[in-house]
């Protein structure tokens, strides 16, 4: 059920990108489609009634049937270190875009995309 509402979050960002004439709303329908993606790797990586992947000295000593049950039962650390490192880009590339769009408006003073492809200049 989550992973469909992650789609359907998708779905709109997909919508606003490809539908909308304002470059600022296809921007923002951009970025609402990589946080729709950052959840759902987020959501791979969560267990229910799961624990930090933190392994002690005193861990590692008293056995593998213990150790085994924390694997079984810990969060799994890899999506969240993905998503951290999506999170850094996207703002990159938000900057790089909204910028973009300043540089747009500041040279047509719309930022209508119909009206910027008539002008052509």
């Amino acid at each position: 059920m989550l992973y469909a509402l992650c789609f359907l979050l998708f779905m709109i960002g997909l919508y606003c990108a490809v539908v909308k004439k304002n470059m600022v709303k296809i921007v923002i329908g951009i970025m609402v489609m990589e946080y729709a993606v950052n959840l759902f790797l987020i959501m791979l990586g969560f267990r229910t009634d799961g624990q930090a992947p933190i392994i002690s000295s005193e861990d590692i000593t008293t056995g593998g049937r213990l150790l085994d049950s924390f694997v079984k039962s810990s969060v799994d650390p890899l999506p969240q270190a993905l998503v951290l490192t999506a999170i850094v880009i996207s703002l990159g590339s938000l900057a790089l875009m909204i910028s973009i769009c300043i540089r747009t408006y500041e040279k047509y003073g719309t930022f209508d995309i119909t009206e910027i492809r008539r002008l052509k200049g």
